[in-house]
């Protein structure tokens, strides 16, 4: 998958190239084309902002800086009739105002070849930009940023996790946090005990079928506690609707859902 990034700081983008997502880009599973939209200011002193008409705080980004950067990655305008319409590459732009990134709208963006994402800094971009190459907008959360570049790795490391190879087991993916459905339960590693600090016994006993059942316990309660709302959408799925788990696995479900409980740091 090919990632145009279009922004002011080029620079911000370095963590991109590391970890997993650098180890994706050197085996030709994603590609990152960053573009400098100063490069794109006919203006000597690379100007691409100027303040806004009606007055109001702070710079907004011009048009033509934006409209040559996408000009010079292939992207084409949406027909003026038709504003739902996309051109010939999908672009993004991270605002505060745009659609919440989602589990649902990662998993579209991650079906694309290629993303063009734009992002915005000061005030944001002229509006004409939006309307005149059919962007959508989308948002990482209901707070402001100071530019669209930190929004933009926020999408690029999500998209990526879920382009075939990208990580060293694809199954991986669903079985994590929120993918499942539910948060995911305790992790615990060398040494058994720290500091007074133990391991819980059931995950050394060995018995796989006893870790999973405690497993997916855990992920319940702590799903419960910290995101009600999933929880409620993970009990109608698999209870009221009847579907995917086991006789075993529903008895817990159902236990967690009906019983009062206090979540402890160390259940045993």
């Amino acid at each position: 998958m090919k990632f145009d990034i279009l922004t002011l700081f080029p620079e911000m983008f370095t963590p991109i190239r590391t970890s997993m997502t650098g180890r994706a880009e050197k085996k030709g599973l994603l590609d990152f084309n960053i573009v400098n939209i100063r490069d794109y200011s006919l203006d000597k002193h690379k100007k691409t902002d100027d303040t806004p008409f009606g007055g109001g705080h702070g710079m907004v980004m011009m048009t033509d800086p934006i409209f040559r950067a996408l000009k010079a990655v292939g992207a084409e305008p949406v027909e003026p009739e038709d504003a739902a319409s996309v051109g010939s590459k999908r672009i993004v732009y991270m605002s505060p105002r745009g659609r919440i990134l989602d589990k649902a709208k990662i998993e579209e963006l991650s079906r694309e070849d290629e993303l063009v994402i734009l992002c915005g800094h000061y005030e944001g971009v002229d509006q004409r930009v939006i309307d005149h190459w059919g962007i959508e907008e989308i948002s990482i959360g209901d707070y402001i940023l100071t530019g669209g570049e930190l929004a933009a790795m926020v999408l690029i490391d999500s998209v990526s996790r879920l382009i075939p190879g990208v990580l060293a087991k694809d199954e991986a993916v669903m079985d994590e946090s929120v993918y499942s459905g539910l948060l995911e339960y305790p992790q615990y590693t060398q040494p058994r005990e720290y500091e007074g600090l133990e391991v819980p016994e059931i995950l050394l006993n060995g018995n796989h079928e006893l870790i999973d059942e405690w497993k997916f316990e855990q992920s319940l309660l702590l799903t419960r506690e910290r995101r009600p709302d999933l929880f409620r959408q993970y009990f109608d799925e698999h209870i009221k609707a009847e579907g995917g788990l086991s006789k075993r696995f529903r008895k817990i479900l159902e236990g967690v859902a009906e019983q009062p409980y206090k979540l402890k740091k160390n259940q045993k």
